[in-house]
């Protein structure tokens, strides 16, 4: 396991009663368990697990702990990722898939997600979706390696790109990269091999000549 350094000594204010530890172990123990909603979490926690953590905030508070962090939390789950047997294999998988978040107009109006996200089209299922594009780029064996949230209007490379140079310290060189049609173009193909070190594989278009076959089976 990495080495973490979970000591606030040299952070300005009051250190909190419940160190990073403490709440690493208490989201665990919540995922474990099955809780999906962090106020039952919570609850859950200040009536069975106060003999283990007497010193758990209010609901608040907890939620504030939480989202400060997240940079935590994310650097756990990488690192286990990394011990898993599919992280050192050489292939990955890239795709979209819409994530609506309202479908009347005054909800759209109402959503918390107002501004940011937008209306786009999902070509599988024949229909306009208020909400986002959820990216991700997985192993063979289902393991999210990176993903991202963008707004349907920003184009599928577009967004793609942007994703994988935030996050490209998680590939390998030498990495191959299966992905759709809507990956085509000779700039972000450009981008996968000059800058990242990888290959992209995809299936061909009708104007172009056969590529590398039918890729349905891997991709699913």
């Amino acid at each position: 396991m990495p080495r973490f350094d979970f000591s606030r000594d040299r952070h300005p204010g009051r250190k909190p009663a419940l160190n990073d530890v403490e709440l690493l172990c208490l989201l665990v123990a919540q995922h474990l368990i099955g809780i999906a909603s962090d106020r039952r979490g919570i609850r859950y926690a200040r009536k069975h697990l106060t003999g283990m953590f007497p010193n758990l905030p209010q609901q608040s508070g907890w939620g504030k702990r939480v989202r400060q962090a997240l940079w935590l939390i994310s650097a756990v789950i990488t690192e286990l990722a990394r011990d898993t047997p599919t992280w050192g294999e050489a292939t990955r998988l890239i795709d979209s898939t819409p994530l609506p978040c309202g479908k009347s107009r005054e909800t759209v109006k109402r959503s918390d997600r107002a501004g940011q996200g937008g209306y786009g089209y999902c070509a599988s299922h024949s229909r306009f979706f208020w909400g986002f594009r959820l990216y991700l780029t997985c192993t063979p064996g289902e393991m999210p390696i990176i993903w991202g949230l963008a707004n349907p209007r920003i184009g599928e490379r577009e967004a793609a790109e942007a994703m994988l140079r935030h996050d490209r310290h998680l590939l390998q060189p030498g990495q191959v990269i299966v992905g759709n049609k809507g990956f085509a173009g000779r700039e972000f193909e450009s981008f996968i091999t000059d800058e990242l070190g990888a290959q992209l594989i995809r299936p061909g278009r009708q104007d172009e000549k056969p590529r590398f076959g039918k890729l349905g089976g891997i991709r699913r």
